[in-house]
C-alpha cells in the first residue's frame, strides 16, 4: 500500500506568536501527532515545506529573522490516490528561524517564551525536522539548538537542504564525512538526509520517512 501526503488537504490553521495562547492550543491537543520544521533563516525551510506539502503553503519573509510566531497546519495522508479519512488528522509546525542576530531585543524575549513553550508543552508524538543550508551545515546556532533538544525526548531527522548548491566534490565529501560525527553527537538524530527542495532532490524519501513516522505514533497511541 502506497502513502502519500495529500497535499489538496494541507490547511492553514492558526499562527500564534503568544506564548499563552500557545499553550491553550496545547493543552486543547495533548495527543495531537505532527512534525515540526525548525532551522536557522534562509537555509530553504519554506521552501521545504512547500516541496512537501504543496505550492505555496508557507510564506516567506523578505527579511530574515522577521518571522516571529509558530504557523500551525494540518493534513491528512493518502493511499493509493484515496485519502483515508478514517484517519485524523495530523498538524505540522512552521517554527520561526533561529540564530539571526538582527531582531529587536523585545523580539529575541518574546521567540524565547514562544519556543520555551512550545518545546515543553508539545506532544511527544512529534518529529524534529531540522533543516541546515549544506554548504554551511553544523553552525553554531545549529549545535545551540541540538544542545537545547537534548532536554527533551523527540524523535529528529536532519536535512541538509540546498545540496544542488554544492559544486564541488570536495564540499560534498566533507559533507559526508560529517554525517556520522553528528549522528553520534546528537543520538537524537534518527535519519539524516541530503535535500534539494528547489530541485526536488531527497524529497520523495523524507516523505516516505515523514509518513512511516506518523503511522507509528498513530499505533502507539491506538495500543495505550
Amino acid at each position: 500500500m502506497a502513502f502519500e501526503i495529500a497535499r489538496e488537504t494541507s490547511t492553514f490553521r492558526y499562527g500564534m506568536s503568544n506564548p499563552e495562547q500557545l499553550q491553550e492550543w496545547l493543552k486543547e491537543n495533548p495527543h495531537a501527532i505532527g512534525l515540526s520544521f525548525v532551522g536557522r533563516s534562509n537555509v530553504g525551510k519554506s521552501s521545504t515545506i512547500n516541496s512537501l506539502f504543496g505550492n505555496k503553503i508557507a510564506k516567506t519573509s523578505k527579511t530574515p529573522g522577521r518571522t516571529r510566531e509558530i504557523n500551525i497546519f494540518s493534513f491528512k495522508i493518502k493511499s493509493d490516490g484515496k485519502i483515508l479519512e478514517e484517519i485524523p488528522e495530523f498538524f505540522f509546525y512552521d517554527l520561526p528561524g533561529y540564530g539571526h542576530a538582527e531582531v529587536s531585543k523585545e523580539m529575541s524575549k518574546n521567540w524565547e517564551a514562544l519556543m520555551s513553550t512550545f518545546f515543553g508543552s508539545i506532544s511527544l508524538h512529534t518529529l524534529m525536522v531540522n533543516i541546515q543550508d549544506a554548504r554551511h551545515p553544523n553552525q553554531k546556532s545549529d549545535q545551540e539548538f541540538h544542545h537545547f533538544l537534548k532536554g527533551f525526548n523527540f524523535e529528529t531527522f536532519l536535512l541538509f537542504n540546498k545540496i544542488d548548491k554544492l559544486k564541488t566534490q570536495k564540499e560534498r565529501s566533507a559533507l559526508n564525512k560529517l554525517k556520522p560525527i553528528l549522528s553520534k553527537e546528537f543520538k537524537w538524530v534518527r535519519q539524516i538526509y541530503f535535500t534539494s527542495a528547489e530541485k526536488k532532490n531527497g524529497i520523495d524519501q523524507v516523505e516516505e520517512a515523514i509518513i512511516s513516522y506518523l503511522l507509528r505514533q498513530r499505533d502507539l497511541l491506538e495500543s495505550m
